[in-house]
Order: C-alpha cells, then sequence, then structure tokens
C-alpha cells in the first residue's frame, strides 16, 4: 500500500526552523518535518539553501526520496550539484530511478565520470540499459525512451503472460499497457490489463491482443514524438529499432517535460532572447542572449528616424501629424504580433490549417477588414472630436486602416515562410514584426498624407 502525502506549505518560518536544524545537524527535525513529504515540494525547499546544506540532507533521508530529487532538479542547478557527489554515491541514487532518467542525469557528467559511475551501479540490466540509451542524442525517441516496459509474447497464454507481468512489473513503477512481441521481438500490438484479466485462463495473447498499436522508431525528433502522443492521446507510446524490434517505450511525464521546454523555447524566441536562458544566469549569458534583438531593433529605430527624415518637410507644413506616428506604429506592431503568434501557435499543429493557403490569406483579410474599419471609424471620430479637422482625421484614419490590412498579411505570411525554409517561425513574432511595421506603417501614413494633403 503506498503512503499519503502530506500538503507542504513553504512558510518563511519553516524556512528559519530548517536553517536552524541545518546548523544544528538536528538530523531528528530534518527527518520528522519531511516525512510524508512528496519529493517535488522537498526539491523546491532546497532550492533556498546551497550545494553544502543540500548536501548534509541528503545524508539524512532515504536513498529513493535523494534520487527523486536529484530527478526533479533543473538541469544547470543540477549539473552543478552531482559534482558534490562520488560516483559509487551517484550509482546509489540511479538504482531507483527508471534508466531514462538515469541516463538524463549522467549526459551532465564527464565521459571519465559517467563510466565511472556506471560501474558501480549492481544492477546489471539496468547498467545495460543505460549504456543503450546513451548511444542516443537527448532530442530523439531513442533518448527520451524507458527501457522498463511489460511485454509478453503473442504464443503467450494468458497464465503465462500474468506470470510474466509479475516478474516484469518490480521494475515498471508505470504500468498502462502489454506490449506484444513475435518470437524476434518485433512489436506486433498491445493488449490492455483489463483484456487479460476478463480473457479465461485457455485463452493466448493472439486471440485478445490489438494489432493497431501506434509506435515511435528511436531516431524520431521529440517534437514528433509529442505531437503523436498528442494526436492520438497516449499515455505512453512503444519504441522501435529500424528492424521494427520492440526496445522501450516513452510515458506521458516525458513527453510533458518536452512540452514545457518547446513552449519555453517559442516564448523566448517571441520575446527575442536567441539562448535559451533562465533569470540565474550569468549577466553575460543574459545580455548575451537579448542583445542581438536589441541592437535589431536599435537599427530598426534608425532606419525609422531616417526615414522620418524625409518627410521632415510635410511635418513641417501640418505639425500635426507628427502627434499620431506613435498610434500608427504601435498599432501596425500590434497586429502584426496577433496575426504571426496565431500562425505560430497554428503550425505547432498541423491539422490546424485545413484549407489552402490562399483560404488562409482571404480569411487573415476579411479579419484585418473588420478590425481596421472599426478602428479607423474609432480614430476619425475622436480626432473631428478634439481637432475638428477632416483631412487630418481622414489621413490617420486611412493610414490606420492600411497599416491593419499590411500588418496582418505581413504576421502571417512570414511565419509560414521562415517555416517553409526550415526557419523556426517564432524568429517572425516579437522584434523582428515590430521593427518591420514600424517601417512599413511610417511608409503607408505619409503616403496617405501626401495625396491627401497635395503634399
Amino acid at each position: 500500500m503506498s503512503e499519503a502525502v502530506m500538503e507542504f506549505e513553504l512558510s518563511k518560518e519553516y524556512l528559519e526552523r530548517f536553517q536552524q536544524a541545518l546548523d544544528e545537524q538536528d538530523d531528528a527535525f530534518i527527518t520528522s518535518s519531511l516525512e510524508g513529504i512528496n519529493p517535488a515540494d522537498i526539491t523546491a525547499l532546497l532550492y533556498e539553501f546551497d550545494s553544502e546544506e543540500c548536501r548534509y540532507v541528503f545524508t539524512v533521508l532515504p536513498k529513493d526520496i535523494d534520487a527523486a530529487i536529484l530527478n526533479d532538479l533543473e538541469d544547470d542547478v543540477r549539473a552543478d550539484f552531482i559534482s558534490e557527489f562520488s560516483p559509487e554515491e551517484l550509482a546509489e541514487f540511479l538504482e531507483f530511478l527508471d534508466s531514462d532518467d538515469c541516463a538524463d542525469i549522467l549526459y551532465q557528467m564527464s565521459i571519465k565520470k559517467r563510466e565511472e559511475v556506471i560501474k558501480f551501479i549492481d544492477n546489471e540490466e539496468k547498467a545495460a540499459h543505460i549504456m543503450d540509451l546513451l548511444r542516443y542524442d537527448e532530442d530523439v525517441a531513442g533518448g527520451l525512451m524507458a527501457k522498463e516496459l511489460i511485454k509478453a509474447n503473442i504464443n503467450w497464454s494468458i497464465i503465462q503472460c500474468i506470470e510474466e507481468i509479475r516478474k516484469q512489473a518490480e521494475n515498471v513503477q508505470k504500468m498502462y499497457s502489454v506490449y506484444v512481441v513475435d518470437d524476434l521481438g518485433k512489436l506486433v500490438g498491445k493488449v490492455s490489463l483489463k483484456r487479460l484479466i476478463l480473457a479465461g485462463d485457455k485463452a493466448k495473447i493472439a486471440d485478445i491482443y490489438d494489432d493497431t498499436v501506434v509506435s515511435v522508431e528511436t531516431y524520431m525528433d521529440e517534437e514528433e514524438v509529442a505531437q503523436i502522443m498528442q494526436k492520438y492521446d497516449l499515455e505512453a507510446v512503444p519504441v522501435v529499432n529500424a528492424r521494427g524490434k520492440l526496445v522501450g517505450r516513452i510515458t506521458i511525464d516525458d513527453i510533458v517535460d518536452v512540452i514545457t521546454e518547446m513552449a519555453e523555447e517559442e516564448r523566448q524566441m517571441m520575446a527575442g532572447i536567441s539562448a535559451d536562458v533562465e533569470e540565474a544566469d550569468t549577466v553575460w549569458a543574459l545580455s548575451k542572449a537579448r542583445l542581438p534583438w536589441l541592437v535589431i531593433g536599435m537599427v530598426g529605430g534608425l532606419l525609422g528616424a531616417q526615414f522620418m527624415g524625409l518627410f521632415e518637410g510635410d511635418i513641417a507644413i501640418v505639425p500635426a501629424l507628427a502627434l499620431f506616428i506613435p498610434l500608427i506604429t504601435a498599432t501596425g506592431g500590434n497586429v502584426g504580433i496577433q496575426s504571426s503568434s496565431l500562425v505560430v501557435q497554428s503550425l505547432a499543429n498541423p491539422n490546424v490549417f485545413a484549407g489552402s493557403l490562399f483560404q488562409r490569406l482571404l480569411k487573415v483579410l476579411f479579419v484585418a477588414v473588420v478590425n481596421g474599419v472599426i478602428l479607423a471609424l474609432m480614430v476619425f471620430g475622436v480626432i473631428m472630436l478634439i481637432n475638428q479637422n477632416q483631412s487630418l482625421a481622414a489621413t490617420v484614419s486611412i493610414a490606420l486602416f492600411s497599416v491593419v490590412l499590411l500588418a496582418s498579411f505581413m504576421g502571417t505570411i512570414t511565419p509560414l515562410v521562415l517555416d517553409k525554409f526550415g526557419i523556426n517561425p517564432a524568429l517572425a513574432s516579437g522584434p523582428f514584426i515590430t521593427t518591420a511595421n514600424d517601417l512599413l506603417g511610417l511608409a503607408v501614413y505619409f503616403s496617405v498624407a501626401h495625396m491627401l494633403y497635395n503634399l
């Protein structure tokens, strides 16, 4: 029977008391206060202390809890923290983790230390599984999969299968279904636990298995795996090699991590951050990640200033034109970001765009026309109310309507073009679209002013 997990609240008072326990090496308090607490909550607690203090907590807690905490740590924190332990100590932790989690931790070590850790793993089968996983890149199905799974031969009887499940289940923490293989180990289907339980003792696996199993190949990119599991609503997916032999499985918890990383990467790219950085990184790392797009934005601003210089005479004749430049550029940037964000989000799910490119652009046009007309009428009314200048109101409203149409088109077509050429479409959002639409908006604005004012 599994133990109940207690709710945990990380308060200032508890942090102060826990710090006191660390200073006094009060093992009894540390053990009792963390008993029954989810390892993920303990991980959040340990982020408040330095490596030496965290290492001391590890000496007090059971090894299986230590292993779960080590697995929960963020990659950059864990990379530094594992240097505090010897290969033999790390091997003890890995005994309690699935092979895929072990491989993730070992990826963060030097090859020399990695080999030393594997040498100290007592479970020969697990050591072999881990060494097999380390052959694959981290971002493909082979690097994501765990070797631990339940499989049965298609020729087995139900009783044989259940007996084998009892043996194999000792090493499998999460059991979703039993994968069926032939005599050569090739994946031929799966059978649910419900069907196994309801089947008669004299039945065979061949009589009840489902041959429509969805699988992925070891070389498949992690993003493709995530899309497949999302499409078919899978809690686990079997992994096969080039010959169709069952070699592992990927569970939903690993894919959630992949989806989270993908979303974070897209968010940073759309914000103009060109590398995977976090707040805790060094000043130089954060600056280097942000600087390229800031430079592009600055260059765009300088170009915009030079561009406005071309119309200096127009502004001198009609000074009121300068008042509405921020409105034009801001609206164009916002519309472009909205359009590109929707397209980038849609490209993550290939099924969303069912129509042709012409249909997509036509829909974008209709949306832009509706938004543009409403915004243009609102601006026209406000300017007439304040300035009572019909020429100025017409210039700003027509320019705003045109900018909305143009920015919508740019925001839609740019990520599609980038995706077509294999470039991350998230680049189309944020600073790129904003800078481009600023320049286009100014060109449209002063062109309309030229025509209406006969400048």
